[in-house]
């Protein structure tokens, strides 16, 4: 029997390793229905891969961590839709790798993505390797697919955050110690290996089992939407430059149109699978709720048996032994209570609030215009509300606190990762279809109008030009997809980065202005105050509101009493206007007004929410404190734009450059740092 560690006492370099490589062999399951299985002999693999049964459980281990809280608390925001609300000031990780801002030698890159994939593969190449080596049979083949489609994920998420990748496919027990490849492998051309990844899910996918008890597991559908995204992302768009020279890169495709051909072929076949498959589907309206919230709902509430036909594949995070920090910043926020204290540290463009068409049910699904607060000092006797915010804090929706189930600790939410859904296999479907025919087809518009469709804009007819059909694509991407930790990388594979993030910056300057689209946008909201029921699986969707436009409604609202003895018929006048713009008012029920453009803690948002019961005026939120104190308008701001939308050197998409930053570098400022730690590894142009 082979003791792997004394062999690998020499690996330090390869891939961050010391320090992982034990938890590489970690047999605990990444499922709440696996975390009961016992761990197996990590200095020996060998026994592990002389049964099927305990082959099931080292592979079911692969998928633990394979998803790094980088990959959506750094990498979830920057696509024009989802932005970082951190705390403190604009000069910190988060924030800055959100504008593009980062550089090899400073804290403003990401390490553990390239650590955490690394880990992962070499937990694969073992899986792989093992497995080979057993007879033929349903399961093993089975077993063999799925860990190389864990394999090909991996190395899909290390090309599209630094692009040209070392390639490893044997363990490192098996590699040649003297082979200078082995302690330092060089960058590999990220075709290579997306050629050979897509190979290996091309020979196996069919080998995955059609259905499962979990979606926590890969099937023949998941495997085949990953193949379909995968694909895509080999024949897209992405920084490239030449290896041997760190000339500067460009932003091309790869040079063989035949095989952009061929890999928009393969995604359109794998995609075509899980359509005809007959186990996918979107869910649709219940329960009183539209099938885009149900879905969130549910997957949130963990009834998976609703949600799976739809998430067709999401990674295990339940319970003490298996909880990541996911779902922990991009929420609602809230102060004390049930929930606890947690900050919101992402947030929605309004830009992007404000893009949805009439009756589009996902915006309020996707962004939530509150964040849960209490009126008094937060005492157990208090009474925590939900709040209604103003556009420089629109918060991410999908994953709000209320919707889950009771934690074990604040920072273990039970919240599955998404990692597919069938709505990005229709969508991916219409895009092939529309590349591969020159054109829309009907069958790629009939994928493109069920999603418009479920989501109630059925009669917003798709395009039927090649390009408006494609323009139509990226929008419907960023309507479904908000916060699901793709689109910032879809949008580069796209080829259109740069050209969203400039649209962006204009379009916030438009808002700040109320010119152009936004001329005719309403100042004044008029929010109901709505107490929060503090359990978890509260429905709450959004807080009641009704935007003003009328003059004289605008006027009376303006009108804030400043002392108490006015509160009275002040919320008398309010409850008039709520009735007359279509609410069902109460006797007792109180409103405020909020000036949208203004920032939360105006004086004017302040007084209003007084007159509701607010104590204090109530000028705090449980979000970022550099957003919630900032207006959006440039009238609120000295006639400038706020410095969140224009600053000096650090408003919107700051450190974006063109044919650069679409990919991140190396870090290299310290030990463990890949360019530090492989002195092989060439640096992206530029840094």
């Amino acid at each position: 029997m082979k003791n792997i560690f004394n062999k690998h006492t020499f690996i330090k370099s390869l891939v961050i390793i010391p320090s992982f490589f034990i938890a590489s062999l970690s047999i605990n399951s990444c499922s709440n229905d696996f975390l009961d299985q016992p761990s197996t002999n990590t200095s020996d693999t060998e026994s592990v891969f002389q049964s099927l049964d305990t082959a099931d459980i080292y592979v079911q281990g692969c998928y633990r961590g394979i998803v790094p809280t980088e990959m959506y608390y750094q990498l979830g925001a920057g696509d024009t839709v989802v932005h970082s609300a951190e705390d403190g000031t604009t000069n910190n990780s988060k924030y800055n790798i959100c504008n593009y801002f980062y550089d090899a030698k400073t804290p403003y890159t990401l390490t553990g993505v390239y650590s955490v994939m690394y880990a992962s593969i070499e937990r694969t190449n073992i899986a792989i390797s093992g497995l080979s080596k057993l007879p033929e049979s349903t399961r093993r083949n089975a077993l063999l697919a799925e860990v190389k489609a864990l394999r090909a994920f991996c190395y899909y998420n290390l090309i599209r955050v630094y692009g040209d990748v070392p390639a490893v496919w044997i363990p490192l027990v098996e590699a040649d110690p003297n082979d200078p490849n082995t302690l330092y492998p060089k960058r590999s051309p990220r075709d290579g290996i997306y050629d050979r990844i897509i190979a290996d899910m091309q020979e196996t996918v069919n080998d995955l089992p059609a259905t499962g008890t979990t979606g926590e597991r890969l099937t023949k559908s998941s495997g085949n939407a990953l193949l379909a995204r995968i694909a895509l992302y080999a024949a897209g768009y992405s920084l490239r430059w030449d290896l041997n020279t760190g000339t500067p890169g460009t932003m091309s495709r790869r040079s063989d149109a035949a095989r952009v051909r061929e890999l928009y072929q393969i995604a359109d076949n794998a995609a075509a699978a899980v359509i005809t498959g007959g186990t996918a589907s979107l869910v649709q309206a219940q329960g009183g709720k539209s099938g885009f919230e149900a879905m969130w709902f549910n997957f949130c509430q963990r009834k998976f048996a609703v949600s799976n036909p739809e998430m067709l594949w999401h990674i295990a995070e339940y319970g003490p032994n298996t909880n990541s920090a996911f779902g922990v910043y991009a929420m609602e926020g809230s102060r004390g209570g049930t929930y606890g204290s947690r900050k919101a540290l992402q947030f929605i463009l309004p830009s992007y609030y404000l893009s949805f068409r009439p009756g589009d049910t996902r915006r309020d699904v996707s962004c939530t215009s509150y964040s849960v607060y209490f009126l008094n000092t937060g005492a157990a006797t208090d009474t925590w509300v939900n709040a209604g915010t103003t556009y420089s804090c629109i918060l991410p929706g999908k994953f709000r606190m209320g919707w889950g189930i009771a934690p074990q600790a604040a920072d273990q939410r039970n919240l599955n990762i998404p990692i597919i859904r069938y709505a990005d296999v229709l969508l991916m479907y219409a895009e092939t279809q529309n590349y591969l025919n020159n054109g829309p087809t009907a069958a790629g518009t009939a994928a493109l109008m069920q999603v418009r469709t479920r989501a109630g804009i059925g009669s917003f007819a798709a395009p039927t030009g090649q390009q408006a059909f494609d323009d139509a694509i990226v929008q419907e991407r960023k309507w479904e997809f908000a916060g699901e930790f793709n689109l910032r990388t879809d949008l580069i594979r796209m080829n259109r980065i740069a050209s969203e993030i400039n649209a962006t910056k204009q379009a916030m300057k438009n808002l700040s202005d109320r010119t152009g689209a936004y001329a005719a946008t309403p100042i004044y909201r008029l929010y109901k105050l709505q107490k929060n029921s503090q359990v978890y699986g509260d429905p709450i969707l959004q807080v009641p509101y009704v935007d003003l436009t009328n003059p004289a409604q605008i006027a009376a609202v303006q009108a804030v009493p400043t002392a108490s003895s006015g509160y009275a018929a002040y919320q008398t006048t309010l409850r008039g206007i709520a009735t007359a713009n279509g609410m069902t008012v109460a006797a007792d029920d109180k409103f405020y007004p909020t000036n949208m453009f203004q920032a939360y803690t105006s004086t004017f948002n302040g007084n209003a929410r007084k007159a509701a019961g607010f104590v204090g005026g109530f000028n705090q939120l449980q979000i970022g404190a550099i957003i919630y104190t900032k207006p959006t308008a440039s009238s609120e701001n000295g006639g400038k734009y706020p410095d969140w939308i224009e600053g000096n050197g650090d408003g919107l998409f700051y450190g974006f450059v063109p044919n650069k930053t679409e990919l991140l570098p190396f870090a290299s400022a310290s030990a463990g740092h890949p360019l530090v730690d492989n002195p092989n590894l060439s640096q992206l142009p530029g840094y």
